[in-house]
């Protein structure tokens, strides 16, 4: 068997606590539902990643490290991979965390009706109980992103006694921090979780979730000292929060992008023009100048973005995109559609930046011919307006993922879990589900490429900038450490006195 040497967990199994006092943590947005199975919110996920220990996770260079699984290995055709688990783990109920339940879960993350993980795991044909500290994961066929999926919400693990009991209400997980309340639009809280494998590692007995979607209040909560560290600071307070000691920036470039995407056939709502003809989806992709939106909202940290691969990944094609904004061709595809101008609905998260943004863009397709009309909603129903198809064109955020599948094969294939507007093409799946069993680098991106041909003039997603991942926090607060997932990791965080 080939294998993979069971890494050092570092920064994990620091030592040590400072005060028990709270943290205070400030989200842009609501998040959905609590049950990672089910969510689909990057803040969610922030949550989720105090709330659910993973099999496995990332190291802030992107190198997957242990969690629950403290070692693997594949056999010699990389469609079995056999892991030891961690002994004396246990969910917040007291139960164990052992093979029956990784497979409980893993089941349910691939089979359940509400499952939005069902696509990234797809590849899973069989989880096997070696024994209680063992479980062998067999694969239809080679998956090379399929560990880099269980450093996310697939490989997070719930008690399954809480399956049948609503978990995305009172979810009942497995992370150093337990679920204790939670308020809609208010706050959400969680205590510290004694029995977990790796306690000593977190010095706080609570960490509160308060969502605050205005940027500006979200900062002025920060520099009253109401919070301890928020995310996503606004690229226009940069210069404020540099002149002020009593706060720091952290930064990182991520992984993920904002984009909007187009109701081709999810509902009632796609009987529009541009669900129905591809020309209008092109023409509205020429009509939007990303480097304004990163000029004007992003003061300078809004990558412009024209696919799903951000410039990082291997994926990433640097010629999609070189034409930039062309009013007078994205015209000329509104007359060849029969078009004089275009109405449609633009249905986006309400908070400061994105609002700014479709502002932009509002304005932005007015002048070729597009008749926006902007339909601000919070965000968590942003998620389930998604979702049901009520929607003709709907904001996509997506966080990033370390292997280029994650951010391009849930949104775009017939049955993705994340696609929304249903769009399918049969030939796009071919690719792109080919490209997960290809190991070579070059093999891959070959077949990425291909995929991207087809969705540029297909056009179901309108990509417009890459995402960093700004934090803000208290000049207090010592071993905060930004990661290029967005993600908030609080082993070895501490408050200074």
């Amino acid at each position: 068997m080939k294998r993979m040497i069971t890494m050092a967990l570092g920064a994990m199994l620091m030592a040590g606590t400072a005060s028990a006092a709270d943290l205070r943590i400030a989200l842009q947005d609501d998040p959905d539902v609590l049950d990672p199975h089910r969510a689909r919110t990057f803040v969610g996920r922030i949550v989720f990643t105090s709330l659910c220990d993973k099999l496995v996770d990332i190291d802030e260079k992107l190198n997957i490290i242990p969690q629950i699984a403290t070692e693997w290995a594949w056999n010699d055709d990389n469609t079995v991979v056999t892991m030891t688990l961690r002994e004396g783990a246990t969910f917040h109920d007291g139960a164990a965390i052992d093979a029956e339940a990784v497979k409980a879960n893993l089941d349910r993350a691939r089979t359940d009706n509400e499952s939005l993980r069902k696509s990234e795991i797809a590849s899973i044909s069989d989880v096997a109980v070696v024994d209680a500290n063992t479980v062998a994961i067999t694969l239809s066929q080679p998956d090379a992103a399929f560990l880099a999926q269980l450093t996310d919400r697939a490989g997070m693990l719930m008690s399954p006694a809480s399956f049948d009991a609503d978990p995305g209400q009172k979810p009942v997980c497995s992370g150093p921090y337990k679920f204790v309340e939670r308020i809609q639009n208010d706050r959400i809280v969680l205590e510290k979780f004694a029995e977990h494998w790796n306690a000593d590692a977190y010095a706080f007995d609570r960490v509160i979730y308060t969502p605050i979607p205005d940027t500006t209040v979200r900062l002025a909560n920060l520099r009253a000292g109401d919070v301890d560290i928020i995310e996503r600071v606004a690229p226009s307070d940069l210069e404020a929060v540099a002149g002020d000691d009593s706060i720091k920036l952290a930064s990182v470039t991520g992984l993920g992008y904002q984009a909007i995407e187009v109701n081709i056939a999810n509902g009632a709502k796609a009987d529009h023009p541009l669900g129905q003809d591809k020309r209008l989806r092109q023409a509205l992709d020429l009509a939007i100048d990303r480097d304004v939106l990163n000029e004007v909202v992003g003061a300078g940290t809004y990558t412009p973005a024209y696919q799903a691969f951000p410039p990082a990944s291997f994926a990433y094609d640097p010629e999609i995109g070189k034409g930039g904004r062309d009013v007078e061709k994205a015209k000329a595809l509104l007359a060849e559609a029969g078009h004089e101008r275009v109405a449609f609905e633009l249905t986006f998260g309400n908070n400061t930046v994105m609002q700014q943004v479709f502002e932009l863009v509002q304005a932005m397709g007015a002048e070729a011919g597009f008749d926006i009309s902007l339909r601000p909603t919070e965000f968590a129903a942003l998620q389930s307006v998604l979702k049901s198809g009520d929607f003709q064109v709907g904001q996509s955020g997506w966080s990033g993922r370390v292997d280029p599948d994650g951010n391009i094969h849930q949104y775009v294939t017939c049955e993705g879990g994340l696609n929304d507007a249903k769009y399918c093409n049969e030939e796009v799946d071919r690719l792109l589900n080919e490209a997960r069993t290809v190991t070579d680098q070059a093999a891959r991106k070959a077949l990425y490429d291909e995929a991207q041909i087809i969705l540029r003039e297909d056009m179901p997603v309108i990509h417009l900038f890459y995402l960093p991942w700004p934090f803000v926090h208290k000049a207090e607060l010592e071993g905060f450490v930004a990661y290029p997932d967005g993600m908030i990791r609080l082993a070895g965080v501490t408050m200074a006195e």
